[in-house]
């Protein structure tokens, strides 16, 4: 049994850790992450009635942007564990010329390239390395495909803690070399057969040596995903506490898209916002086993792993979408939807941030882009729907990719008749 993480002087707006499997309750112990029940996925219960005498639009507009400015949201007993970089606080543009180019009348993108290390994983890592740092954690362990490994190791730099991380063969150069840099322990596992293993490791390396485990999905650690719902909330007031009709998400195995969702139902429950979004889930045709899910009304804990993902999205690879249980019925729940695109819309898309709006996204943060268009098209999403598109990842986590598709530079003599000639 865990002793209990609640310290004299301590306010804890955790009410419980309830298990969405079993339906087990749980007291907030240390070192809790999976129902001690049946090994089921938790989800954390605040105590909203207590939180809303603390936070209101009034006191969050008096705070510093970031992701711990929504602190009482957050599952950590004390300010003093925060391990911060400065993770958050990103920018919601104003897209003129795609929204021409597309006939919309509001697009907006939320550019989490801006983060510390390049993508939205900061906020879940930096919420899960402090609670790690709560626990008295010496060593954490990720499985990743690159962009939360990266976030991992460099929040596990800052809190002096080792980091081990197990990626796919396949992982960019560019992603292992962040990782190498902050001095992570990088191990690479090869696919065998069905499951990702990456993940088995991570579970064996937890059990057999206590690391404590903190990979991109929530299945394993109830507390990183609380991280990403701050896009949420941060929507909500770069938007003048008005709710956007559409938000699009890239999404691997759903725990993104979980996040956003719960981060919309609270601010509701608090009473800052009036209803949510609807939820696009926006997955690569080479890796989609929630939109297929989505799409057959397969039950979450019945989804097959997807055999042989491939996709140059690299960071959406993942065989078995983790939090199907939490994200399929947040995307019914809103009234959204899902779909798959192509490699060759991932990449179009890529190059159309970059050129029309000056946002150098990685294909996998291109995605929802590439969704975008495929929705309306279909005439999913009205031209004067407000949309949101989350960028999640910039473009340097993968140069390999963005140097196929960009032109190869002219080599001329420094003379002006041949740039002359160059320029005709």
């Amino acid at each position: 049994m865990g002793r209990p993480i609640l310290t004299l002087g301590d306010r804890v707006f955790i009410e419980e850790l309830r298990c969405l499997k079993c339906g087990h309750s749980h007291a907030p112990t240390k070192g809790l992450y999976i129902c001690k029940r049946c090994g089921g996925k938790l989800d954390i219960r605040y105590d909203y009635e207590a939180i809303s005498e603390k936070i209101g639009k009034k006191e969050l507009a008096k705070r510093p942007r970031g992701v711990w400015k929504y602190f009482e949201l957050l599952p950590l007993t004390s300010r003093k564990n925060i391990v911060t970089l400065g993770e958050g606080g990103t920018p919601l543009l104003e897209a003129k010329n795609l929204a021409r180019k597309f006939k919309l009348k509001h697009l907006l993108l939320k550019d989490e390239t801006r983060n510390p290390t390049g993508s939205f994983k900061d906020r879940p890592m930096s919420v899960g390395v402090s609670k790690a740092v709560e626990f008295g954690a010496r060593a954490v362990v990720s499985a990743s495909s690159g962009n939360a490994a990266i976030a991992l190791s460099a929040y596990a730099a800052k809190a002096g803690i080792r980091c081990y991380t197990f990626v796919p063969v396949g992982a960019s150069a560019s992603k292992l070399a962040q990782l190498l840099m902050h001095g992570a322990r990088v191990v690479r596992a090869p696919a065998r057969g069905k499951g990702d293993p990456t993940y088995k490791l991570m579970r064996e390396a937890w059990q057999r040596f206590g690391w404590h485990p903190i990979p991109s999905a929530g299945a394993f650690n109830p507390y990183q995903p609380e991280g990403s719902k701050t896009i949420s909330y941060e929507i909500c007031e770069q938007l003048r506490w008005e709710v956007p009709d559409w938000v699009v998400v890239p999404v691997g195995a759903g725990t993104l898209l979980s996040g956003n969702a719960k981060g919309y139902l609270e601010f509701e429950r608090l009473d800052l916002i009036k209803g949510m979004p609807r939820l696009a889930a926006i997955q690569a045709e080479g890796c989609a086993p929630l939109t297929k899910a989505f799409k057959e009304d397969t039950p979450p804990h019945e989804i097959p792993t997807w055999p042989n993902p491939k996709t140059v999205a690299g960071g959406l690879v993942d065989p078995y979408p983790w939090d199907a249980d939490t994200a399929l019925p947040a995307i019914k729940r809103s009234g959204g939807t899902t779909e798959a695109v192509s490699d060759a819309e991932i990449l179009q898309a890529q190059k159309m941030l970059a050129r029309l709006e000056g946002v150098f996204a990685e294909p996998s943060g291109a995605a929802g882009l590439a969704g975008l268009r495929k929705l309306l098209d279909a005439g999913t999403v009205d031209s004067s729907d407000v949309i949101v598109v989350e960028v999640t990842g910039g473009g340097l986590k993968d140069v390999k990719i963005a140097m196929q598709l960009a032109e190869k530079p002219s080599v001329i003599e420094p003379e002006l008749e041949q740039l002359k000639r160059l320029l005709r």
